[in-house]
Protein backbone atom coordinates (compact mmCIF):
# COMPACT_ATOMS: atom_id res chain seq x y z
CA UNK A 1 0.00 0.00 0.00
CA UNK A 2 1.30 3.40 -0.95
CA UNK A 3 1.37 5.40 2.50
CA UNK A 4 3.18 8.63 0.49
CA UNK A 5 2.56 9.71 -2.82
CA UNK A 6 4.49 12.28 -4.81
CA UNK A 7 3.27 13.24 -7.92
CA UNK A 8 5.90 15.83 -9.92
CA UNK A 9 6.46 18.06 -7.27
CA UNK A 10 8.25 21.52 -8.27
CA UNK A 11 8.50 23.88 -5.80
CA UNK A 12 10.61 27.27 -5.35
CA UNK A 13 10.64 30.13 -2.47
CA UNK A 14 9.85 33.90 -3.24
CA UNK A 15 11.94 35.37 -4.83
CA UNK A 16 14.37 32.99 -5.26
CA UNK A 17 14.53 32.90 -9.08
CA UNK A 18 14.70 28.75 -9.66
CA UNK A 19 13.05 25.64 -8.19
CA UNK A 20 14.14 24.17 -5.03
CA UNK A 21 12.21 21.11 -6.08
CA UNK A 22 12.04 20.50 -9.41
CA UNK A 23 9.32 17.55 -10.42
CA UNK A 24 10.46 15.03 -8.24
CA UNK A 25 8.10 12.17 -7.79
CA UNK A 26 8.41 9.19 -5.80
CA UNK A 27 6.33 6.75 -3.46
CA UNK A 28 6.54 5.10 0.11
CA UNK A 29 5.23 1.86 1.07
CA UNK A 30 3.82 1.00 4.52
CA UNK A 31 6.27 0.22 6.49
CA UNK A 32 9.32 1.07 4.69
CA UNK A 33 12.31 2.59 6.35
CA UNK A 34 14.05 4.84 3.66
CA UNK A 35 16.87 6.97 4.29
CA UNK A 36 16.82 10.62 2.16
CA UNK A 37 20.40 11.81 1.36
CA UNK A 38 22.72 14.14 -0.89
CA UNK A 39 24.38 17.48 -0.68
CA UNK A 40 23.41 20.42 2.07
CA UNK A 41 20.88 22.68 -0.08
CA UNK A 42 19.94 20.09 -2.22
CA UNK A 43 16.26 20.55 -1.33
CA UNK A 44 15.98 17.23 0.88
CA UNK A 45 14.24 19.30 3.97
CA UNK A 46 12.55 21.24 1.10
CA UNK A 47 10.89 17.97 0.40
CA UNK A 48 10.20 16.90 4.24
CA UNK A 49 8.16 19.51 4.91
CA UNK A 50 5.64 19.11 1.90
CA UNK A 51 4.81 15.88 3.60
CA UNK A 52 2.87 18.06 6.79
CA UNK A 53 0.92 20.70 5.50
CA UNK A 54 1.63 22.97 9.20
CA UNK A 55 5.23 22.51 8.19
CA UNK A 56 5.12 23.48 4.13
CA UNK A 57 7.01 26.34 3.52
CA UNK A 58 5.38 29.52 1.41
CA UNK A 59 6.15 29.59 -1.63
CA UNK A 60 5.25 28.56 -5.44
CA UNK A 61 4.01 24.69 -5.94
CA UNK A 62 2.87 21.73 -8.47
CA UNK A 63 2.68 18.66 -8.85
CA UNK A 64 0.71 16.77 -6.04
CA UNK A 65 1.08 15.23 -2.52
CA UNK A 66 -0.94 12.77 -1.51
CA UNK A 67 -1.62 10.52 1.92
CA UNK A 68 -3.04 7.10 1.48
CA UNK A 69 -4.36 8.33 -1.59
CA UNK A 70 -6.38 11.46 -0.35
CA UNK A 71 -4.55 15.12 -1.04
CA UNK A 72 -2.60 16.04 1.80
CA UNK A 73 -3.86 19.33 2.64
CA UNK A 74 -7.51 17.49 2.63
CA UNK A 75 -6.05 15.78 5.52
CA UNK A 76 -8.03 17.34 8.49
CA UNK A 77 -4.86 18.99 10.75
CA UNK A 78 -5.33 16.85 13.81
CA UNK A 79 -5.07 13.65 11.58
CA UNK A 80 -1.96 14.77 10.37
CA UNK A 81 -0.69 15.51 13.71
CA UNK A 82 -1.13 12.30 15.07
CA UNK A 83 -0.31 10.04 12.22
CA UNK A 84 2.39 12.04 10.87
CA UNK A 85 5.32 12.89 12.94
CA UNK A 86 8.03 14.89 12.59
CA UNK A 87 11.49 15.18 13.93
CA UNK A 88 12.62 18.61 12.94
CA UNK A 89 16.48 19.31 12.24
CA UNK A 90 17.29 21.76 15.02
CA UNK A 91 15.62 20.13 18.22
CA UNK A 92 14.69 24.00 19.87
CA UNK A 93 12.35 24.64 17.08
CA UNK A 94 10.11 22.11 18.23
CA UNK A 95 10.19 22.23 22.17
CA UNK A 96 7.77 24.21 23.48
CA UNK A 97 7.24 23.65 27.06
CA UNK A 98 9.50 24.16 29.88
CA UNK A 99 9.89 20.40 31.68
CA UNK A 100 10.44 17.76 29.92
CA UNK A 101 7.40 15.32 31.40
CA UNK A 102 4.97 18.52 30.14
CA UNK A 103 6.70 18.06 26.74
CA UNK A 104 5.88 14.54 26.48
CA UNK A 105 2.30 14.71 27.20
CA UNK A 106 1.70 18.85 25.19
CA UNK A 107 0.89 16.73 22.21
CA UNK A 108 -1.26 13.79 23.52
CA UNK A 109 -3.39 16.59 25.49
CA UNK A 110 -3.59 18.69 22.04
CA UNK A 111 -5.22 15.30 20.79
CA UNK A 112 -7.60 15.38 23.60
CA UNK A 113 -6.70 12.08 24.65
CA UNK A 114 -7.58 10.87 28.26
CA UNK A 115 -5.34 11.42 30.98
CA UNK A 116 -4.92 8.29 32.43
CA UNK A 117 -3.70 7.57 28.85
CA UNK A 118 -1.58 10.02 28.59
CA UNK A 119 0.56 9.19 32.17
CA UNK A 120 0.69 5.51 30.56
CA UNK A 121 2.12 6.44 27.41
CA UNK A 122 3.77 9.14 28.83
CA UNK A 123 5.63 6.71 31.54
CA UNK A 124 6.42 3.98 28.28
CA UNK A 125 8.04 6.46 26.49
CA UNK A 126 9.89 7.91 29.37
CA UNK A 127 11.46 4.80 30.17
CA UNK A 128 11.97 3.19 26.93
CA UNK A 129 13.99 6.30 25.78
CA UNK A 130 15.92 6.66 28.96
CA UNK A 131 14.70 9.81 30.27
CA UNK A 132 13.59 8.81 33.37
CA UNK A 133 16.97 10.77 35.15
CA UNK A 134 16.29 14.26 33.80
CA UNK A 135 12.26 13.59 33.94
CA UNK A 136 11.70 16.71 35.85
CA UNK A 137 13.81 18.80 34.75
CA UNK A 138 14.12 22.29 32.82
CA UNK A 139 13.94 21.85 29.30
CA UNK A 140 16.41 24.69 29.03
CA UNK A 141 18.71 22.72 30.64
CA UNK A 142 19.19 19.83 28.28
CA UNK A 143 21.90 19.41 25.75
CA UNK A 144 21.20 19.11 22.17
CA UNK A 145 21.36 15.44 22.34
CA UNK A 146 19.11 15.17 24.96
CA UNK A 147 16.23 17.67 22.98
CA UNK A 148 16.47 15.38 19.85
CA UNK A 149 15.71 12.46 22.34
CA UNK A 150 12.73 14.01 23.83
CA UNK A 151 11.40 15.51 20.89
CA UNK A 152 11.69 11.61 19.35
CA UNK A 153 9.73 10.56 22.39
CA UNK A 154 7.25 12.92 22.47
CA UNK A 155 5.79 12.37 18.57
CA UNK A 156 6.15 8.18 20.01
CA UNK A 157 3.87 8.63 22.67
CA UNK A 158 1.70 9.93 19.39
CA UNK A 159 1.81 6.78 17.77
CA UNK A 160 2.74 8.01 14.61
CA UNK A 161 2.27 5.36 11.45
CA UNK A 162 4.62 7.72 9.61
CA UNK A 163 7.90 9.48 11.63
CA UNK A 164 9.93 11.90 9.36
CA UNK A 165 13.18 12.83 10.27
CA UNK A 166 15.37 15.53 9.24
CA UNK A 167 19.17 14.99 10.31
CA UNK A 168 18.54 13.61 13.88
CA UNK A 169 21.49 12.50 14.64
CA UNK A 170 23.43 15.83 14.43
CA UNK A 171 24.05 16.54 18.24
CA UNK A 172 24.19 13.07 19.20
CA UNK A 173 27.24 11.44 20.45
CA UNK A 174 28.14 8.27 18.81
CA UNK A 175 26.89 5.97 21.56
CA UNK A 176 23.68 8.20 21.54
CA UNK A 177 23.74 7.83 17.70
CA UNK A 178 23.67 4.37 17.88
CA UNK A 179 21.07 3.64 20.14
CA UNK A 180 18.67 6.36 18.37
CA UNK A 181 19.12 5.02 15.04
CA UNK A 182 18.49 0.95 17.04
CA UNK A 183 15.48 2.65 18.33
CA UNK A 184 14.59 3.80 14.59
CA UNK A 185 15.06 0.55 13.59
CA UNK A 186 13.07 -1.26 16.27
CA UNK A 187 10.27 0.72 15.87
CA UNK A 188 9.93 -0.15 12.49
CA UNK A 189 10.21 -3.60 12.74
CA UNK A 190 8.03 -4.28 15.62
CA UNK A 191 5.53 -1.43 15.28
CA UNK A 192 5.60 -1.23 11.61
CA UNK A 193 6.05 2.69 11.13
CA UNK A 194 7.20 4.09 7.81
CA UNK A 195 10.41 6.17 8.89
CA UNK A 196 11.86 8.03 6.33
CA UNK A 197 14.98 9.93 7.48
CA UNK A 198 17.15 12.64 5.89
CA UNK A 199 21.02 11.79 7.18
CA UNK A 200 24.82 12.59 6.20
CA UNK A 201 26.37 10.19 9.09
CA UNK A 202 25.03 7.50 7.12
CA UNK A 203 27.32 4.69 8.03
CA UNK A 204 24.71 3.27 10.51
CA UNK A 205 21.27 3.56 9.08
CA UNK A 206 22.44 3.05 5.69
CA UNK A 207 22.77 -0.70 5.61
CA UNK A 208 19.80 -0.95 7.89
CA UNK A 209 17.11 0.77 5.67
CA UNK A 210 15.11 -0.66 2.68
CA UNK A 211 15.54 2.25 0.11
CA UNK A 212 17.89 4.97 -0.57
CA UNK A 213 16.76 8.22 -2.37
CA UNK A 214 19.64 10.80 -3.59
CA UNK A 215 18.82 14.62 -4.11
CA UNK A 216 21.15 16.59 -6.35
CA UNK A 217 19.91 19.91 -7.28
CA UNK A 218 16.54 19.26 -6.33
CA UNK A 219 16.07 16.45 -8.60
CA UNK A 220 15.82 12.80 -7.49
CA UNK A 221 18.50 10.99 -8.97
CA UNK A 222 18.88 7.94 -7.51
CA UNK A 223 16.07 5.58 -6.17
CA UNK A 224 17.55 2.02 -5.17
CA UNK A 225 18.01 -0.27 -2.61
CA UNK A 226 21.00 0.52 0.06
CA UNK A 227 24.04 -1.86 -1.75
CA UNK A 228 22.89 -1.01 -5.38
CA UNK A 229 22.71 2.98 -4.53
CA UNK A 230 26.00 2.73 -3.06
CA UNK A 231 27.50 1.25 -6.07
CA UNK A 232 26.05 3.62 -8.90
CA UNK A 233 27.35 6.95 -6.20
CA UNK A 234 30.80 5.01 -6.63
CA UNK A 235 30.75 4.44 -10.03
CA UNK A 236 29.89 7.22 -10.75
CA UNK A 237 32.71 9.05 -8.98
CA UNK A 238 29.31 11.38 -7.24
CA UNK A 239 30.79 13.89 -4.61
CA UNK A 240 28.71 12.16 -2.29
CA UNK A 241 29.66 8.94 -2.41
CA UNK A 242 32.20 9.99 0.62
CA UNK A 243 29.25 9.77 2.64
CA UNK A 244 28.86 5.90 2.13
CA UNK A 245 30.14 3.76 4.53
CA UNK A 246 33.47 3.00 5.23
CA UNK A 247 33.57 -0.76 4.06
CA UNK A 248 32.00 0.09 0.84
CA UNK A 249 34.27 3.15 0.48
CA UNK A 250 37.28 1.00 1.48
CA UNK A 251 36.21 -1.88 -0.77
CA UNK A 252 35.86 -0.04 -4.07
CA UNK A 253 38.90 2.02 -4.23
CA UNK A 254 40.80 -0.64 -3.28
CA UNK A 255 39.26 -2.32 -6.65
CA UNK A 256 37.76 -5.04 -4.25
CA UNK A 257 35.94 -8.23 -6.34
CA UNK A 258 32.68 -10.12 -5.28
CA UNK A 259 29.57 -8.27 -3.24
CA UNK A 260 30.59 -4.68 -1.95
CA UNK A 261 30.24 -5.22 2.12
CA UNK A 262 27.43 -2.74 3.64
CA UNK A 263 28.63 -3.35 7.17
CA UNK A 264 31.72 -3.67 9.15
CA UNK A 265 30.98 -7.23 9.67
CA UNK A 266 31.09 -8.01 6.23
CA UNK A 267 34.01 -5.45 5.69
CA UNK A 268 35.71 -7.62 8.21
CA UNK A 269 34.75 -10.90 6.32
CA UNK A 270 35.73 -9.48 3.02
CA UNK A 271 39.62 -8.35 4.91
CA UNK A 272 39.44 -12.09 5.73
CA UNK A 273 39.42 -13.24 2.24
CA UNK A 274 41.58 -10.71 1.28
CA UNK A 275 44.66 -11.58 3.05
CA UNK A 276 43.54 -15.55 2.86
CA UNK A 277 44.41 -16.71 6.17
CA UNK A 278 48.05 -14.52 6.16
CA UNK A 279 48.92 -12.06 8.19
CA UNK A 280 50.02 -8.50 6.40
CA UNK A 281 53.31 -7.58 5.45
CA UNK A 282 52.75 -3.73 6.59
CA UNK A 283 50.13 -3.33 9.62
CA UNK A 284 51.25 0.34 10.24
CA UNK A 285 51.60 4.01 8.28
CA UNK A 286 54.34 6.41 9.87
CA UNK A 287 52.61 8.54 12.15
CA UNK A 288 51.26 12.00 11.42
CA UNK A 289 53.59 15.37 12.18
CA UNK A 290 52.53 17.46 15.03
CA UNK A 291 52.48 20.76 15.17
CA UNK A 292 54.52 21.82 18.17
CA UNK A 293 55.06 25.26 19.90
CA UNK A 294 53.62 27.51 23.16
CA UNK A 295 50.09 26.70 24.91
CA UNK A 296 47.55 28.74 23.32
CA UNK A 297 45.01 27.85 25.55
CA UNK A 298 45.09 26.28 29.54
CA UNK A 299 43.04 25.11 31.73
CA UNK A 300 44.45 24.20 35.13
CA UNK A 301 42.18 22.46 37.94
CA UNK A 302 38.55 24.15 36.81
CA UNK A 303 35.72 23.80 37.97
CA UNK A 304 32.01 25.13 37.40
CA UNK A 305 28.31 25.15 38.47
CA UNK A 306 25.83 26.82 36.93
CA UNK A 307 24.17 27.68 40.53
CA UNK A 308 24.95 26.90 43.94
CA UNK A 309 22.35 24.01 44.31
CA UNK A 310 23.38 22.22 40.91
CA UNK A 311 25.90 20.10 40.78
CA UNK A 312 29.06 20.62 39.40
CA UNK A 313 29.65 20.40 35.71
CA UNK A 314 33.15 21.03 35.36
CA UNK A 315 35.35 18.54 37.77
CA UNK A 316 38.95 20.07 37.97
CA UNK A 317 39.02 20.19 34.30
CA UNK A 318 42.80 20.36 33.14
CA UNK A 319 44.24 20.47 29.86
CA UNK A 320 46.92 22.07 27.46
CA UNK A 321 45.91 23.00 23.59
CA UNK A 322 49.23 24.18 21.46
CA UNK A 323 49.15 26.91 19.09
CA UNK A 324 48.76 26.04 15.89
CA UNK A 325 46.58 22.77 16.70
CA UNK A 326 43.42 21.07 15.66
CA UNK A 327 42.07 20.17 19.15
CA UNK A 328 39.05 18.09 18.51
CA UNK A 329 36.84 17.15 22.18
CA UNK A 330 34.55 13.81 22.17
CA UNK A 331 32.73 12.58 24.73
CA UNK A 332 28.89 11.90 25.61
CA UNK A 333 25.52 14.25 25.46
CA UNK A 334 25.63 16.71 28.50
CA UNK A 335 29.28 15.68 29.08
CA UNK A 336 30.28 19.30 29.86
CA UNK A 337 32.32 19.95 26.58
CA UNK A 338 29.94 23.17 25.63
CA UNK A 339 30.31 24.49 28.82
CA UNK A 340 34.17 24.11 28.61
CA UNK A 341 34.08 26.43 25.31
CA UNK A 342 32.03 28.35 26.91
CA UNK A 343 34.68 28.55 29.62
CA UNK A 344 37.60 29.27 27.63
CA UNK A 345 35.50 32.81 26.51
CA UNK A 346 34.58 33.72 29.82
CA UNK A 347 30.58 33.14 29.34
CA UNK A 348 30.89 30.66 32.23
CA UNK A 349 33.34 31.93 35.25
CA UNK A 350 34.36 28.89 37.21
CA UNK A 351 34.55 29.17 40.92
CA UNK A 352 37.66 27.62 40.87
CA UNK A 353 40.91 27.02 38.91
CA UNK A 354 42.88 29.09 36.03
CA UNK A 355 42.00 29.89 32.45
CA UNK A 356 44.95 31.09 30.36
CA UNK A 357 44.33 32.39 26.64
CA UNK A 358 47.92 33.28 24.71
CA UNK A 359 49.71 33.23 28.33
CA UNK A 360 46.89 35.77 29.75
CA UNK A 361 44.93 35.07 32.81
CA UNK A 362 41.16 35.55 31.14
CA UNK A 363 40.30 37.76 34.07
CA UNK A 364 43.45 39.99 33.02
CA UNK A 365 41.74 41.06 29.46
CA UNK A 366 39.80 44.04 29.82
CA UNK A 367 36.25 43.95 29.22
CA UNK A 368 35.37 42.86 25.69
CA UNK A 369 39.27 43.04 24.51
CA UNK A 370 39.15 38.98 24.41
CA UNK A 371 37.08 39.09 21.44
CA UNK A 372 39.25 41.99 19.62
CA UNK A 373 41.27 39.89 17.31
CA UNK A 374 42.22 37.14 19.81
CA UNK A 375 39.50 34.46 20.40
CA UNK A 376 35.97 34.03 19.09
CA UNK A 377 33.36 30.82 19.16
CA UNK A 378 30.66 29.28 16.88
CA UNK A 379 28.33 27.78 19.19
CA UNK A 380 26.20 25.21 18.35
CA UNK A 381 22.91 26.72 16.96
CA UNK A 382 24.67 29.13 14.09
CA UNK A 383 21.27 30.93 14.62
CA UNK A 384 22.45 32.13 17.72
CA UNK A 385 24.72 34.97 15.68
CA UNK A 386 21.93 36.33 13.47
CA UNK A 387 20.69 39.42 13.71
CA UNK A 388 20.71 40.88 10.19
CA UNK A 389 18.15 40.02 7.32
CA UNK A 390 20.48 38.88 4.77
CA UNK A 391 23.51 36.90 4.94
CA UNK A 392 25.51 39.75 3.10
CA UNK A 393 24.10 42.05 6.27
CA UNK A 394 25.51 39.58 8.66
CA UNK A 395 29.14 40.15 6.89
CA UNK A 396 28.99 43.44 7.31
CA UNK A 397 28.10 43.65 10.77
CA UNK A 398 31.59 41.85 11.68
CA UNK A 399 33.81 43.31 9.24
CA UNK A 400 33.12 46.59 7.12
CA UNK A 401 36.30 45.40 4.23
CA UNK A 402 34.31 44.75 1.37
CA UNK A 403 36.83 42.67 -0.12
CA UNK A 404 37.65 40.35 3.15
CA UNK A 405 33.51 39.82 2.88
CA UNK A 406 34.21 38.73 -0.47
CA UNK A 407 37.31 36.53 0.23
CA UNK A 408 35.71 34.97 3.26
CA UNK A 409 32.09 34.11 1.54
CA UNK A 410 34.12 32.42 -1.55
CA UNK A 411 36.24 30.36 1.34
CA UNK A 412 32.80 28.82 2.85
CA UNK A 413 31.37 29.08 -0.30
CA UNK A 414 28.17 31.60 0.75
CA UNK A 415 28.63 34.02 -2.36
CA UNK A 416 25.47 32.61 -3.89
CA UNK A 417 23.24 32.84 -0.67
CA UNK A 418 24.14 36.96 -0.11
CA UNK A 419 20.87 38.16 -0.47
CA UNK A 420 19.13 35.37 1.09
CA UNK A 421 17.82 35.43 5.14
CA UNK A 422 20.17 33.39 7.16
CA UNK A 423 16.37 31.70 8.52
CA UNK A 424 15.87 30.62 5.36
CA UNK A 425 18.52 28.43 4.79
CA UNK A 426 18.91 24.98 5.13
CA UNK A 427 20.75 23.71 8.52
CA UNK A 428 24.62 23.45 6.30
CA UNK A 429 24.38 26.67 4.63
CA UNK A 430 23.50 28.44 8.18
CA UNK A 431 26.46 26.40 9.29
CA UNK A 432 28.86 28.12 6.43
CA UNK A 433 27.24 31.52 6.66
CA UNK A 434 28.20 31.13 10.94
CA UNK A 435 31.69 29.72 10.50
CA UNK A 436 31.67 33.03 7.69
CA UNK A 437 30.98 35.58 10.69
CA UNK A 438 33.16 34.29 13.21
CA UNK A 439 36.45 34.05 10.63
CA UNK A 440 36.03 37.78 9.77
CA UNK A 441 36.74 38.81 13.27
CA UNK A 442 40.93 37.47 12.20
CA UNK A 443 40.95 35.48 15.53
CA UNK A 444 43.72 34.30 17.23
CA UNK A 445 42.31 30.82 18.73
CA UNK A 446 38.94 29.77 17.52
CA UNK A 447 36.39 27.59 19.47
CA UNK A 448 33.72 25.60 17.49
CA UNK A 449 30.63 23.72 18.87
CA UNK A 450 29.75 21.03 16.71
CA UNK A 451 31.28 22.92 13.43
CA UNK A 452 30.57 19.67 11.00
CA UNK A 453 26.75 19.62 12.00
CA UNK A 454 24.27 19.63 9.11
CA UNK A 455 27.31 19.53 7.09
CA UNK A 456 27.85 17.50 3.47
CA UNK A 457 30.59 15.10 3.20
CA UNK A 458 32.07 17.64 0.27
CA UNK A 459 31.58 20.62 2.16
CA UNK A 460 33.35 19.22 5.20
CA UNK A 461 36.53 18.29 2.96
CA UNK A 462 36.52 22.03 1.68
CA UNK A 463 35.90 23.31 5.85
CA UNK A 464 39.11 20.98 6.88
CA UNK A 465 41.21 22.57 4.14
CA UNK A 466 40.26 25.22 5.57
CA UNK A 467 40.33 24.52 9.02
CA UNK A 468 43.96 23.21 8.08
CA UNK A 469 45.08 26.73 6.27
CA UNK A 470 44.30 28.53 9.94
CA UNK A 471 46.50 26.05 11.81
CA UNK A 472 49.29 27.04 9.52
CA UNK A 473 48.47 30.68 9.99
CA UNK A 474 49.48 29.17 14.02
CA UNK A 475 46.05 29.84 14.19
CA UNK A 476 44.77 27.17 17.02
CA UNK A 477 41.32 25.27 16.67
CA UNK A 478 39.39 23.73 19.73
CA UNK A 479 36.30 22.05 18.25
CA UNK A 480 33.83 20.09 20.54
CA UNK A 481 32.24 17.70 18.08
CA UNK A 482 30.69 14.28 17.41
CA UNK A 483 31.60 13.75 14.13
CA UNK A 484 34.24 11.01 15.04
CA UNK A 485 35.35 10.40 11.21
CA UNK A 486 36.09 13.84 10.98
CA UNK A 487 38.38 14.52 13.87
CA UNK A 488 40.03 11.04 13.11
CA UNK A 489 40.59 12.49 9.59
CA UNK A 490 41.85 16.09 10.63
CA UNK A 491 42.64 16.55 14.29
CA UNK A 492 45.85 17.04 15.61
CA UNK A 493 44.79 15.87 18.68
CA UNK A 494 41.76 14.32 20.19
CA UNK A 495 40.64 14.21 23.75
CA UNK A 496 38.21 12.73 25.77
CA UNK A 497 35.67 14.29 27.50
CA UNK A 498 34.38 12.33 30.41
CA UNK A 499 32.66 13.35 33.93
CA UNK A 500 33.50 16.95 33.79
CA UNK A 501 36.69 16.96 33.01
CA UNK A 502 39.49 15.46 29.84
CA UNK A 503 40.21 11.70 30.78
CA UNK A 504 42.31 11.00 28.02
CA UNK A 505 44.29 12.81 24.65
CA UNK A 506 46.64 11.78 22.08
CA UNK A 507 47.47 11.64 18.17
CA UNK A 508 44.29 10.55 16.16
CA UNK A 509 45.69 7.36 15.61
CA UNK A 510 46.66 6.53 18.91
CA UNK A 511 43.44 7.78 20.93
CA UNK A 512 40.66 6.62 18.12
CA UNK A 513 42.72 3.35 17.28
CA UNK A 514 42.70 2.64 21.42
CA UNK A 515 39.17 3.20 21.27
CA UNK A 516 36.01 0.48 21.14
CA UNK A 517 33.13 2.69 20.13
CA UNK A 518 34.45 5.78 19.82
CA UNK A 519 36.41 5.49 17.10
CA UNK A 520 35.94 4.71 13.29
CA UNK A 521 33.95 2.05 11.14
CA UNK A 522 37.25 1.89 9.54
CA UNK A 523 39.38 1.00 12.69
CA UNK A 524 36.71 -1.15 13.83
CA UNK A 525 36.57 -3.14 10.49
CA UNK A 526 40.95 -3.53 10.42
CA UNK A 527 42.14 -2.84 13.83
CA UNK A 528 42.61 -7.25 13.55
CA UNK A 529 44.98 -6.65 10.58
CA UNK A 530 46.58 -3.03 10.75
CA UNK A 531 47.45 -0.98 13.73
CA UNK A 532 45.70 2.26 14.80
CA UNK A 533 44.41 2.69 11.28
CA UNK A 534 41.11 5.11 11.34
CA UNK A 535 40.30 6.50 8.43
CA UNK A 536 39.36 4.57 5.29
CA UNK A 537 42.35 6.55 3.76
CA UNK A 538 44.51 4.56 5.78
CA UNK A 539 43.22 1.19 5.26
CA UNK A 540 43.29 1.78 1.50
CA UNK A 541 46.57 2.81 1.68
CA UNK A 542 48.20 0.22 3.41
CA UNK A 543 45.61 -2.21 1.49
CA UNK A 544 47.83 -1.18 -1.13
CA UNK A 545 51.27 -1.28 0.38
CA UNK A 546 50.18 -5.12 0.89
CA UNK A 547 49.50 -5.22 -2.41
CA UNK A 548 53.27 -3.85 -3.86
CA UNK A 549 51.71 -0.57 -4.64
CA UNK A 550 49.37 -1.90 -7.15
CA UNK A 551 45.42 -0.98 -7.02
Amino acid sequence: MEQIQIRNLSFSYPDSGCDCLKDVSLSIQKGEFVLLCGASGCGKTTLLRHLKSVLTPRGTRSGTVLYCGMPLDQVPPAGQAQAIGFVMQNPDDQIVTDKVWHELAFGLENLGVPRDVIGARVAEMASFFGIQSWYHRETSQLSGGQKQLLNLASIMAMQPEILILDEPTGQLDPIAAGDFLNTLKKINRELGTTVLITEHRVEEIFPAVDRVLVMEAGRLIVDDSPRDAGRILMEKGHPIRDMLPAPMRIFCESAGEGQVPLTVREGRSWLDAFFAGNRPSVTALPPRPFPKGGEAVKLTDVWFRYDRQSPDVLKGLTLSVPQGCLYAVVGSNGGGKSTALRTVCGICRPYRGKVEVLGKELKSYARGRLFEHCLTMLPQDPRNLFVKQSVAGELAEMNGDAEKQKKVAALCEVEHLMDANPYDLSGGEQQRVALAKVLLTDPKVLLLDEPTKGLDCCFKKRFASTLKELTRKRITVIMVSHDIEFCAEYADLAAMFFDGSVIASGTPGRFFGDNSFYTTAANRMSRSFFVNAVTARDVVELLRENRGGQR
